[in-house]
């Protein structure tokens, strides 16, 4: 059944036995069919900021078995309850959300640009509909601090018990402008995972502490760790993301893939054993009887390297978050002559320019919020950075047109005319 957007009667020769929706014969009663638990229910594509995307299939009772958990146990998401997460129909998300029709909830829908009219356009339709769970991404959280944006006594958010964010990192100020200025005494819960799981490897926890910076804990079953390249577990030190034993919604497989050689390859290719993400983090102790929080610093294949150490992107980004001239911003490494450099690419508000004492600012507030080594040693004006079409920073596509290599993904981007801005930059003169 296809629900027209862009034209009211479209062709659907393409689509076998398609259908407009006003065109059709819905029963009122709904004949439900027992499947097997491993049966499939979603094929996903993985966004593409890897590479290729990836074709993966989801089975339906461990897909499931894990947004139940999710749902019920880190969001107490309840009977009754109002969720909005916005997001597009193409993002995991998505189906995040439309499975919180399974805990009792009524899911609220919202299509369309969620700073138009103004950038607390969500917010009124969480005080209209009287949300008990909103989820935003940490990009528009941070439009709407740096827009002035508050809840009481501008916006009745008193329905409102858990706050959700994922897509990125959130920052320290998105942390604190949630808890203090937006929703004050709400649950404030920073979730990552991916379309690989259709779920979450670290969560909220409603009981536990709240920590600026950090997700609560790892998700409930989910034995991960953060590892160095022998695959030992850190604490408090940056490791690859690893998932030590078996969980609900592991993928079925990759469409196409029989033998399973192209599934192996993305996971277990280091590890036999072991599940690896291809995120980068820290586990950070906080004390006996409490489980350790988490952090995520970006795609481990990101990770920028200077003399030996590795720094994740999302803690170069950080810094920048709260500079009005920055809109954007992305960071990769380059293979110069004299040897390998960080290159910041920045994205400047409509008044800004990338003069000495701009430069100067961006480099002394990354040196003072992250450290010395995260400082780059070029920065460039950009008019715009290629996104996939779920709104995610391609940082390998970037890093594949300085140095002059054919973009594997460009079918994924949203925007891939974003990249000719990258070619022969000045600021990768020598």
């Amino acid at each position: 059944i296809v629900l027209p957007v862009l034209e009211t009667d479209p062709d659907l020769s393409a689509i076998p036995g398609g259908v407009c929706y006003q065109r059709a014969q819905l029963d009122e009663s709904p004949h439900f069919e027992t499947r097997a638990f491993d049966d499939p229910l979603y094929v996903m594509f993985s966004s593409g900021t890897t590479g290729t995307p990836k074709c993966i299939r989801h089975g339906i009772g461990g897909t499931l078995l894990q947004q139940l958990k999710e749902h019920q146990l880190h969001c107490d998401l309840r009977d009754g309850d109002r969720i909005l997460f916005y997001t597009t129909c193409g993002w995991m998300m998505w189906n995040w959300l439309v499975a919180g029709l399974a805990s009792g909830a009524t899911i609220v829908l919202y299509d369309g640009n969620p700073a138009q009219p103004e950038a607390d356009r969500l917010l009124r339709i969480a005080e209209q509909e009287r949300l008990t769970h909103l989820g935003l991404s940490p990009g528009l959280l941070d439009l709407q601090r740096q827009a002035g944006i508050r809840g009481a006594p501008d916006h009745d958010l008193s329905a409102l018990r858990c706050v959700l964010s994922t897509g990125s990192p959130l920052s320290d100020e998105g942390f604190r402008y949630v808890l203090e200025t937006l929703a004050p005494g709400v649950h404030l819960a920073s979730i990552s995972g991916g379309t690989d799981i259709m779920g979450c490897f670290a969560l909220g926890v409603p009981e536990l502490p709240v920590h600026a910076g950090e997700i609560q804990a790892a998700g409930l079953g989910m034995a991960i760790a953060f590892v160095d390249d022998d695959g030992t577990p850190l604490l408090d030190t940056r490791g690859e993301l690893v998932c030590t034993r078996p969980f609900p919604s592991m993928p079925l497989g990759f469409a196409g893939d029989e033998d399973g050689a192209r599934y192996r390859a993305a996971y277990f290719d280091r590890w036999p054993d072991v599940w690896r993400h291809g995120d980068f983090g820290t586990h950070v102790d906080h004390g006996e009887g409490l489980p350790p929080g988490v952090v995520i610093h970006g795609r481990s294949d990101a990770v920028l390297n200077r003399g030996g150490v590795r720094i994740g992107t999302a803690e170069l980004y950080r810094p920048l978050e709260t500079m009005a001239e920055i809109v954007d911003a992305i960071a990769v490494t380059h293979d110069a002559p004299a040897g390998q450099r960080i290159v910041l690419f920045v994205v400047l508000a409509a008044d800004a320019e990338l003069d000495e004492e701009l430069d100067r600012r961006i480099r002394q507030a990354i040196r003072s919020q992250a450290s010395p080594r995260h400082v780059p040693d070029r920065i460039g004006a950009v008019p715009e950075l290629p996104r996939t079409r779920s709104g995610k920073l391609v940082e390998l596509a970037v890093r594949d047109v300085i140095h002059g290599r054919r973009v594997a993904n460009v079918g994924a981007l949203a925007n891939p005319e974003a990249l000719d801005a990258f070619r022969d930059h000045p600021a990768l003169d020598a």
